[in-house]
């Protein structure tokens, strides 16, 4: 799992969410996952589902850095899209926790663009709603992954006093925020819900989905909005799919 979400949650007397961030389709589905570890069901809300056979957006039809030029395939989800959604889960998450007063824990590296760009968005619709959400924003860094692929070693730095609302961007095999929630839990919050931007269908998942996904996507390696590969491509606006070249290039 790559860093691109954001956890979120609160103390003992709090509430919480985490939330995650990945995808981008032609349609949308509104279906109810399994949850292995509780053993319950969990409705995810307006998921937006983006299809295997899914091309993405000829990378001339937007603008981009040109040092990355021969790095991209496609623009997988264009930045406007990203942010539209955003705001989307955003209320969401107003209309479920209003008025509770949690704690936003950032993922990082990542998360933080998710993180940033969700707390705002939040922001913005306490002050022309008639519910309110204190906030509270701490961070944690995860690294799991050695470039493209993921490893078995976590390494979790941060968060010696948790009582905050997290957020990652990329949920693959579920095993790295099972690991977060497991360390979260110690701390004993009231409540956890988490957020994710991005969730991936791959084989060897565990099931494992947010409380809040903006996309579901294919098993491909994006890049861009904070998401990176071996630190390059954070610059980027948009998710985009890397090419073969790029991963060659930047590989360590």
């Amino acid at each position: 799992m790559t860093s691109s979400t954001i956890p979120m949650w609160t103390g003992r007397e709090k509430s919480s969410i985490h939330s995650w961030g990945k995808g981008y389709s032609t349609s949308c589905r509104n279906p109810t996952w399994q949850d292995g570890n509780a053993n319950k069901q969990t409705r995810i809300k307006e998921l937006w589902f983006i299809p295997d056979d899914w091309p993405g957006h000829p990378l001339d039809l937007f603008t981009y850095p040109e040092h990355y030029s021969e790095d991209l395939d496609c623009v997988y989800i264009p930045h406007g899209v990203i942010m539209d959604r955003t705001e989307r889960l955003a209320r969401n998450i107003l209309d479920d926790l209003g008025d509770h007063d949690i704690v936003v824990l950032c993922v990082l590296k990542g998360g933080f663009q998710f993180c940033a760009d969700l707390v705002d968005c939040i922001k913005v619709l306490c002050r022309n709603s008639n519910k309110t959400l204190p906030m509270r924003v701490d961070f944690i860094r995860l690294k799991s992954y050695l470039n493209d692929q993921s490893t078995p070693d976590l390494h979790i730095v941060g968060a010696d006093n948790l009582s905050v609302l997290n957020g990652k961007a990329i949920v693959d095999t579920g095993k790295t925020m099972k690991t977060l929630l497991d360390h979260v839990e110690a701390f004993k919050p009231k409540m956890i819900k988490v957020a994710g931007l991005l969730v991936k269908r791959v084989p060897s998942g565990t099931g494992y989905l947010p409380d809040y996904v903006g996309f579901e996507i294919s098993n491909r390696f994006v890049v861009g909005y904070a998401l990176d590969y071996n630190e390059y491509f954070r610059d980027l606006n948009h998710i985009c799919v890397i090419s073969d070249r790029g991963k060659q290039k930047y590989k360590i």
